[in-house]
């Protein structure tokens, strides 16, 4: 008898011994071809903080897009632009990022990332960002941070990168902290700093708990010059903030760019037809999330607005 022919009769009688082996064999086989399927249908976004807007609309992403079959959407929690965009590079299992649009400009400057030029591009601008600065009651405009604590985020983070192009344009030096921003809050009330910085979209959920009589203020970030070059002006008004705004009033500010940004694979590869697959649900479905309960930045984004300085990802790989 051959060797080969040996070998099947003996697997045979194995199996037929062991029916648990052979039982542990099929489930492991039909694992593997159960993990395949769900693998490529699902797409990591990484995000922001538990506070933000970032978070909120990834899971918006997730409830309108995520069909349970040929696509998944897993929000993923994470620690500002600069982090996601590095995340994005080399993290398994993140194939989307939602950023700020100044953070591709600013890593380039600062040589943070080899080759992010060619390897990061953008699906869609979102909406705008209002920068928030909450003071103390005894701060009446932004020059007066000068020399003393303010918050700014955790380091690598998208605040903390603006923070710092914000008071640099303004000529404004403050003593920058890195704490996280619910820890930050908690410091401002304390008077342990004198105010805190924050990027989001308003009406950001961090301010919902502040009551009307904690004395905390917006301050007014007037849309100078400098300030225009990058950013553009904004506002916020007593329905954003009730008790930070006083009714009939306006608080001058500036506000950066929302981005959903990916990874450059090429045509062809497998990562790109997942992420070509998301896109185009996103674009077919987009409807729904001008509805309630979705964010309201929703209907702030247009789906043609082109982010200057970035390429856009095609479904097609044209």
């Amino acid at each position: 008898m051959s060797l080969p022919r040996r070998g099947l009769l003996l697997g045979s009688a194995l199996a037929g011994l062991l029916p648990g082996a052979a039982a542990a064999q099929g489930a492991a086989a039909s694992l593997t071809a159960l993990a395949a399927r769900a693998n490529a249908g699902t797409v990591g976004i990484i995000s922001g903080g538990p506070d933000g807007t970032y978070i909120r609309i990834a899971a918006d992403l997730a409830a309108v897009l995520d069909d349970g079959e040929t696509l998944r959407v897993l929000p993923i929690l994470g620690k500002g632009s600069l982090q996601n965009i590095a995340d994005i590079l080399v993290l398994r299992g993140v194939d989307i990022g939602i950023v700020q649009s100044d953070v591709l400009a600013y890593a380039r400057r600062e040589r943070l990332l080899p080759g992010v030029d060619s390897l990061i591009q953008y699906i869609a601008k979102l909406y705008d960002e209002e920068v928030h600065v909450l003071a103390r009651p005894e701060i009446g405009k932004v020059e007066e941070l000068a020399g003393k604590p303010v918050n700014v985020d955790v380091r690598g983070s998208g605040t903390a990168m603006t923070a710092s192009l914000l008071f640099s344009a303004l000529g404004v030096p403050v003593e920058a902290r890195n704490d996280p921003q619910d820890t930050a809050l908690e410091k401002l009330r304390r008077g342990d700093i004198a105010a805190l910085v924050y990027v989001a979209g308003k009406p950001a959920r961090l301010f919902n708990g502040i009551p009307g009589d904690a004395g905390l203020k917006l301050l007014p970030l007037p849309a100078s010059p400098a300030l225009l070059e990058t950013y553009l002006p904004a506002e916020f008004r007593h329905t954003d903030y009730p008790a930070l705004v006083p009714e009939g009033a306006t608080v001058e500010t500036i506000a950066v760019g929302a981005v959903m940004a990916v990874y450059a694979w090429p045509a062809g590869h497998e990562r790109h037809r997942k992420v070509a697959r998301f896109v185009e649900a996103f674009t077919g479905k987009f409807p729904a999330f001008l509805q309630p309960p979705r964010h309201p930045k929703w209907r702030e984004v247009n789906l043609a607005a082109q982010v200057p300085g970035w390429v856009r990802f095609t479904p097609s790989g044209r």
